[in-house]
């Protein structure tokens, strides 16, 4: 076990070079100002983020933090919401030769009723300020920026009197800090780029919030500003502050701005500035803080720690990030997918950290409404969940534990709503939810809100945490309970009369009704409103988790009337819709669909992904209707970049140059990937415009890219670890400790068409499946030093913690 333990440590020393040496070969640049928002540099820690654009007579700063919202609800019409049982009677007596249910004056009225909350621009992420450093275009010019996302520093090239100078920035890991240091590129000495510093609060702060007024100190030379986040809908004038206020104050020390005596700059009288004559000798170095929390708890004396601290915080946030990429590395001989896999997993970091909020759909980079769209809230029907499923094979699990605190938060309300809305038992996780107090659902709007498949999938990743961690204290103390909450609503809702019965013509439980996410609403007479391939798909999942989690956890006992339902409910349970298309039967996301309909969310290939019901495991006949799905789908765009391309990898099928040309369709200048849509025809009008949501804000969902690339090159979601699965046989690939079921990490490299080495590390001591990859069989050497070949279709090797098992091909 010493010997173990002292290979461990070897090879994490060997991973955590490898990594920040191969993210080095991949920095995000610009050349020339970057003026835009979405030109600018990223930097975060998954707490604060900031975007850095450069003007050509200033570099400019925005601010934002997945802790500081607008927290402002409104929660009207409470009392008029109809329950679900009142809403369901009255839609199944309107009539079914309806075009649409809105037509009728009475649901449409009553749509409007409930989405008037919604239709509020509040909740939503507040941008945290500004920070403007401008210097003289006539001294300076900006010649490009770059991001070294090995260790998240930020450099900004200029010109200065003719000579290259540098501007640096980073944020620091564990505060809420940038430093700033200008400096001459050649001597490395302090130089005084900048000549006017001035904090700005965002120019889109609701009017009605109590004004934030910027503060210099007289004797530091630092500004401030404190902008108050009322509880209240509505805030008084003159605001009288409540016990449940939140609040942040974003400051900047700052030393050697230049004075410009011949042309002195213009300041207005609403921002204050200042500059500070005498300190030109000492070059230009600077710290922005932010703040944030209940308005009582905030610090009135609270600034940036002194510029002397600079060189200690810069050594701090190199080794916080050569810690994060010794988790998992990849070496691709396509350099754009290795580039996308490094940028991605930068990104991540940056956008979401253990103890912080959860990032909504742009995570933590606003300014003015860039952000704001949907609240930038919680959507449950894939928006919410994509971003964490790159957490669990690129071993990052601590990232995914904002998500699982997020569950957390939502579930008093869901309980609550199954209870009163439903009249059911368990919990009814919500359609779109905020990181805010809330007591009902803020979009009780049937036509989205009855989307079933929302309650199963928001536990799902929980299980998945468990699977690749094999964490029992994880799947008891924050897993099991959520996921016992959604079987207990499932099992409920599927059980009701109305759900069962002669009146189908079968023995099944049924979910009904139901809405397929972003496409039918509830159609007359709930033609299109059973069965949804994607409920189905994920109450199977839940279900099997659970009777799985409970057994694991010693609870079959005390859960027995509940795992007898679910057993006697998956015993009559429907199949899965399938229709004749051009190229054979296909899967549809309800009976009776046309197949060459133009979908959303790809919802034909859910029982591949997130159902992992198919794959390259199936058999034959389910294989290729799974296959026909896939290949048949039509999609709009927006919601499909990495959802329906990891389908295609678990299927083996991904064609990685058109997957690789589509994320080139999406990219920014910033190096992200938007959404963008593919086509017209379902509903979006041939005059769409089909970059409207690309200056929505930064789409947190896409950085879940590397999945898609992991899952190329290692799957584990059926129990057995399949290896190189979907990568091309003419290219090179190796990859260390990408993170599988089992808790299993992984490594191994594909030359020459075929799998060349393998080594894998057993956290959890389970026993060890996987497909051989040669016909030849596997020469296994054993943590003791004994070799065995193993030969076959799939190989099996009992493990205790800390094993180090390595193979190669056997020799003939």
């Amino acid at each position: 076990m010493q010997k173990n333990d002292k290979q461990m440590k070897r090879r994490h020393e060997i991973n955590k070079n490898r990594g920040y040496e191969r993210a080095k070969q991949h920095p995000v640049s610009f050349t020339g100002p970057a003026p835009d928002f979405f030109e600018g540099a990223l930097l975060g820690n998954g707490g604060l983020g900031i975007v850095v654009t450069t003007r050509p007579d200033a570099v400019m700063l925005h601010f934002g933090h997945n802790n500081v919202w607008d927290i402002r609800l409104a929660e009207d019409h409470k009392d008029e919401l109809l329950t679900f049982q009142e809403v369901y009677e009255r839609l199944a007596a309107l009539p079914a030769d309806l075009v649409q249910l809105t037509d009728h004056p009475w649901y449409k009225q009553y749509c409007e009723l409930a989405g008037q909350n919604y239709s509020k621009a509040y909740p939503k992420p507040m941008p945290c300020g500004s920070l403007l450093l401008r210097y003289d275009r006539r001294k300076a010019e900006v010649i490009g920026h770059t991001i070294d996302i090995a260790n998240g520093l930020c450099t900004i090239d200029f010109l200065m009197d003719g000579k290259p100078a540098i501007f640096e920035l980073f944020v620091e890991g564990s505060h809420e800090r940038v430093w700033m240091k200008a400096s001459d590129a050649a001597t490395g000495a302090l130089v005084p780029l900048f000549e006017e510093i001035k904090l700005i609060p965002d120019p889109e702060t609701p009017p009605e919030f109590p004004h934030a007024e910027v503060m210099t100190n007289t004797v530091t030379g630092g500004q401030s500003f404190t902008q108050i986040l009322p509880h209240v809908e509505h805030p008084s004038v003159p605001y009288i502050t409540q016990v449940k206020d939140k609040a942040f104050r974003l400051a900047v020390s700052v030393s050697g701005i230049g004075k410009n005596e011949e042309h002195p700059l213009l300041t207005k009288n609403s921002e204050v500035n200042f500059d500070s004559p005498g300190t030109d000798e000492h070059g230009f170095l600077a710290c922005a803080e932010l703040w944030e929390g209940f308005y009582s708890d905030l610090d009135d004396e609270a600034h940036p720690p002194d510029l002397s601290y600079f060189n200690q915080a810069k050594e701090e946030s190199k080794a916080m990030w050569r810690d994060y990429w010794s988790l998992s590395s990849v070496a691709l001989e396509d350099e754009f997918l290795e580039r996308i896999w490094y940028h991605n997993l930068y990104f991540f970091n940056c956008a979401v950290r253990a103890g912080v909020t959860c990032p909504g759909l742009f995570a933590n980079w606003s300014y003015r409404t860039i952000g704001a769209d949907w609240h930038g809230d919680y959507h449950m029907n894939y928006n919410t969940q994509q971003p964490f499923w790159v957490a669990f094979s690129s071993n990052h699990l601590d990232k995914h534990l904002p998500y699982v605190d997020m569950v957390d938060h939502v579930l008093p309300v869901s309980r609550t709503w199954a209870r009163d809305y439903y009249g059911l038992s368990g919990a009814y996780f919500p359609h779109s939810a905020y990181p805010v107090e809330m007591s009902i659902m803020p979009y009780p709007v049937p036509h989205w809100g009855w989307e079933i498949c929302e309650t199963p999938w928001t536990v799902q990743s929980l299980w998945w945490h468990y699977l690749y961690s094999m964490d029992e204290t994880f799947l008891r103390n924050r897993a099991f309970q959520p996921m016992k909450e959604a079987v207990l609503f499932m099992v409920d809702y599927m059980k009701r009369p109305e759900a069962r019965g002669e009146h189908w013509g079968d023995d099944n439980y049924h979910i009904f009704p139901t809405v397929v996410p972003e496409l039918y609403e509830i159609a007359p007479g709930f033609a299109k409103n059973k069965d949804s391939l994607i409920d189905l798909t994920l109450t199977r999942f839940l279900f099997n988790a659970f009777t799985q989690a409970c057994d694991i956890l010693e609870m079959v006992e005390t859960e027995q009337k509940l795992l007898d339902n679910v057993e006697q409910i998956l015993n009559h349970f429907p199949s899965y819709p399938i229709a004749e298309s051009r190229n054979g039967p296909v899967f549809v996301s309800v009976e009776g669909e046309n197949p060459d309909v133009i979908y959303n969310v790809p919802i034909p290939i859910t029982t591949i992904f997130p159902g992992e019901d198919h794959g390259l495991h199936s058999p034959e006949e389910e294989y290729r209707t799974a296959v026909n799905a896939y290949l048949n789908h039509r999609n709009e765009g927006g919601n499909e970049l990495v959802f329906y391309h990891l389908a295609g990898a678990r299927l083996g099928l991904l064609d990685l140059e058109r997957f690789k040309r589509q994320i080139q369709y999406c990219l920014l200048p910033n190096g992200t990937c938007t959404d963008r849509v593919l086509m017209s025809g379902g509903r979006y009008a041939d005059t769409e415009n089909f970059d409207f949501m690309s200056r929505m804000g930064i789409w947190f969902e896409n950085f879940s890219l590397p999945a898609v690339i992991n899952e190329c090159l290692l799957q584990s979601y059926n129990g057995n670890l399949r290896f190189f699965p979907n990568w091309p046989n003419e290219q090179k690939a190796e990859f260390h400790t990408l993170r599988a079921v089992g808790g299993f990490l992984v490594s191994a490299a594909f030359v020459d068409g075929e799998t060349d080495w393998i080594e894998i590390e057993s956290e959890a001591g389970t026993s060890l499946s996987f497909y051989i990859p040669w016909t030849e069989g596997a020469l296994c050497t054993l943590p003791s030093g004994e070799q065995c070949m193993l030969s076959g279709q799939v190989g099996k090797i009992s493990t205790v913690a800390g094993d180090i098992i390595t193979m190669v091909k056997a020799q003939v």
